[in-house]
């Protein structure tokens, strides 16, 4: 069980302080786009193009793992200048998560990876051996239906966050400021 739980738990990917990542010696951040990011489906919005264009500045590198077909990932990535993407990822299979690191030559140890589903995402991720960081969905339960089924088996597996566990060390931006 322990293999299918993020190394963390956060609300929003936009709450994540990627410059405390960066400043930790990650390079490379790999994303879920769907609802990890915008709503299933929706283009990348101003919030998503901003973070990106501030990760990009620090000197972060990006790419895009999703389970989508072609036109959407590509569209998204295009949209916010990501350094990649793969569509049909076959996540959970690590294959995708060690193809994007062999692309821009980062290791385990400098990778990061931010998606909304641990039957996918997450699991994916640890079989690869990097950094997980689950975040909850930007909009729940607007999804495909063999999605919104997944999503009742991973509030099961989440209890333990949700009822007290540490949700892990990912650096959160200051928002007393």
């Amino acid at each position: 069980m322990s293999h299918i739980l993020p190394t963390d738990y956060v609300d929003s990917t936009y709450d994540i302080d990627f410059q405390k990542l960066y400043d930790q010696g990650y390079r490379l951040a790999l994303f879920d786009v769907d609802n990890t990011l915008v709503p299933h489906g929706a283009p990348a919005d101003q919030r998503s193009t901003e973070l990106f264009r501030k990760m990009k500045k620090m000197g972060f590198r990006f790419m895009f793992l999703s389970n989508n077909k072609e036109p959407r990932v590509k569209s998204f990535s295009d949209a916010v200048g990501g350094d990649g993407y793969t569509y049909k990822s076959g996540k959970p299979n690590p294959s995708a998560y060690l193809e994007a690191m062999e692309r821009m030559q980062v290791d385990k140890e400098h990778t990061i990876f931010i998606g909304d589903q641990i039957l996918t995402d997450v699991w994916g991720a640890n079989n690869a051996g990097i950094r997980s960081v689950l975040v909850k969905p930007v909009l729940k339960w607007h999804e495909e239906p063999q999605i919104v089924l997944k999503r009742f088996l991973e509030y099961i597996i989440l209890l333990p966050y949700v009822f007290g566990k540490s949700r892990g060390t990912c650096p959160l931006k200051d928002r007393t400021k």
